[in-house]
């Protein structure tokens, strides 16, 4: 399924996704905030799930294209984190937007979408969002998008004392967006 918004499709991925992405996912500046940059084949095997979810829940990552170009800019969507964190089990949005996309609204855009999707479509009640504390761009975003900032907590995949261990919690819920 194909959505909309003014400058953006938000979409199933495509073959052709896996280059532009797989390079988005090895540069550091797009990596800051993770732990490491990801390989062709970790990004490759990232596409494949995502697809796979997608086609099978009807939401989940969707591949980000802009409506102008045609050019794809990376991903925006709802997830549920494969690892225990202290406010589970919760759905989670993210985005990642390659460099010539950023500082451009692309992010607040297709997330605002992606919880008109949850929340509209799928029936979700309350969307989170986290980043490392460090992260102040994405967090942002979060508030641009009327998520609300509630706590702080270590990242259970990241070593307590490692840069980006520290992450903070934003919430928002289907009443909060109306």
């Amino acid at each position: 399924m194909e959505y909309q918004t003014e400058r953006l499709i938000l979409r199933p991925w495509k073959e052709s996704d896996r280059e532009p992405f797989a390079a988005m996912n090895a540069d550091p500046d797009v990596m800051r905030y993770f732990p490491a940059t990801r390989t062709r084949e970790e990004s490759d095997t990232m596409v494949t799930a995502a697809d796979h979810i997608l086609a099978e829940r009807g939401w989940g990552l969707w591949a980000v294209e802009e409506k102008s170009s045609g050019a794809f800019m990376g991903f925006v969507g709802l997830n549920i984190p494969g690892y225990e964190l202290p406010f589970s089990p919760v759905i989670e949005i993210g985005w990642r937007l390659d460099k010539p996309f950023w500082g451009k609204g692309y992010a607040p855009e297709a997330a605002r979408k992606a919880l008109e999707i949850g929340f509209n479509q799928h029936a979700m009640d309350e969307i989170v969002a986290f980043t490392a504390l460090e992260n102040l761009q994405s967090q942002r975003v979060m508030e641009k998008i009327g998520m609300r900032r509630c706590e702080e907590f270590d990242h259970p995949a990241i070593k307590k004392g490692q840069p980006l261990c520290r992450h903070v919690l934003y919430r928002v819920t289907k009443n909060q967006m109306r």
